[in-house]
C-alpha cells in the first residue's frame, strides 16, 4: 500500500494498530490521537494508511480520499461499490500479514477505523480476515455488508469490538452504528458500546475510552 504512514513506539514494538480514516479525509487525520495512544503503549507501532482519491458518487462525484464509492447511503437504502471495499479490505489484510511475519503475534493487531473507514474494518475483520485478531475499534461507523444471513465462526466471535458513536450524529446515524454493535452481539461477539454527546467527530473522552480500551487489551 502507497502512502502508508507509520509512527514506531518508543521501545520494540510487540503490538499494532492499523487506523483507517473517514472519507475525504488522510492518512494524518488521526496522527495527534494514534501519538497520544503512543503515550500510555509504548511498545504498540501504528500504521495509518492513505485511502485512494476517487469520484464519490454521494459527494456529487467528486474526487476525494475514498476507500470505495458510495452511491447511496441511509439507514434503509444503501449501495456501495463492493468491489472498490473488497480491494480496500485486501490492502488491510496485506498490512495484517505484514505485520504477523514482522514478528507480531496476530492477537496483538487491533484494527481501527472513523466512519468509512470504520466500516472497511468491520467488513475485512468479520467477512474477509482468516486467523486470530486482537480486537477492533469501530468509530462513528456502520457495517456495509452485515446481514442476517452471515454466521460468524468461534474465531471471529472471540474478536473484542468497541463501538463508539455520537448521539448527534448526521452523517452516519447513531441508529446505524447500533445496527452493526446489535448485530455483532447478536453473533456472540464480546462487544461494548459507547455514545457521546457528539456528532461525527472525535472527542476527548472518547479518546480516553479507546486508551483505556487499548490499555486492557494490549497491556
Amino acid at each position: 500500500m502507497t502512502d502508508l504512514l507509520t509512527l514506531e513506539p518508543q521501545r520494540n514494538a510487540d503490538a499494532c494498530v492499523i487506523w483507517l480514516h473517514g472519507l475525504g479525509a488522510d492518512r494524518f487525520d488521526f496522527q495527534p490521537v494514534a501519538e497520544a495512544l503512543q503515550r500510555v503503549l509504548p511498545t504498540c507501532r501504528f500504521l495509518l494508511p492513505q485511502a485512494p482519491t476517487r469520484p464519490v458518487t454521494i459527494n456529487g462525484g467528486w474526487e476525494m480520499p475514498s476507500w470505495y464509492d458510495i452511491l447511496s447511503i441511509s439507514p434503509t437504502a444503501r449501495a456501495f461499490d463492493m468491489p472498490q471495499l473488497e480491494a480496500s479490505a485486501q490492502q488491510v489484510i496485506s498490512l495484517l500479514e505484514g505485520q504477523r511475519e514482522a514478528g507480531i503475534d496476530p492477537r496483538r493487531l487491533v484494527l481501527a477505523g472513523f466512519s468509512q473507514g470504520g466500516a472497511v474494518v468491520l467488513h475485512t475483520a468479520f467477512l474477509r480476515w482468516q486467523g486470530p485478531l486482537g480486537g477492533v475499534l469501530a468509530l462513528s461507523t456502520y457495517g456495509p455488508s452485515f446481514n442476517d444471513l452471515i454466521r460468524l465462526d468461534e474465531q471471529q466471535r472471540g474478536v473484542p469490538v468497541l463501538c463508539l458513536h455520537g448521539s448527534q450524529d448526521d452523517v452516519v446515524p447513531r441508529s446505524m452504528g447500533r445496527a452493526a454493535h446489535d448485530f455483532l452481539q447478536a453473533q456472540g461477539v464480546a462487544v461494548d458500546w459507547k455514545e457521546y454527546p457528539m456528532g461525527h467527530e472525535v472527542v476527548g473522552e472518547e479518546i480516553q475510552d479507546i486508551a483505556n480500551w487499548l490499555q486492557a487489551l494490549l497491556g
